[in-house]
């Protein structure tokens, strides 16, 4: 995760899903909504935090976003963002 900060300067990184609901098994992966305070191209971006998390020995899932998105879209009924931001545990937020 320490490279993951240093590399992207996130401005906060939220654990969601099974993990953070303290509901996960021998076979879940872990879900990460990274807030980026910029992103040019979403699947790029995910691709690149997720190569330098690969040494992580568990399956990952991680969603790129913005603020910008999260004014926008986080709010709505049924979006992952939204289930992420409701149930998240924040894991790094920057200062």
């Amino acid at each position: 995760m320490k490279r993951s900060v240093e590399r992207f300067q996130p401005l906060r990184i939220v654990l969601f899903g099974s993990h953070a609901r303290g509901e996960a098994g021998k076979w879940s992966d872990v879900d990460l909504l990274v807030v980026l305070p910029e992103v040019d191209d979403k699947r790029k971006a995910t691709v690149e935090i997720l190569r330098v998390l690969g040494d992580l020995p568990v399956s990952k899932d991680v969603i790129v976003t913005t603020p910008e998105e999260i004014a926008q879209r986080g709010h709505l009924i049924g979006s992952v963002l939204r289930a992420a931001l409701r149930e998240g545990k924040v894991v790094y937020e920057r200062s």
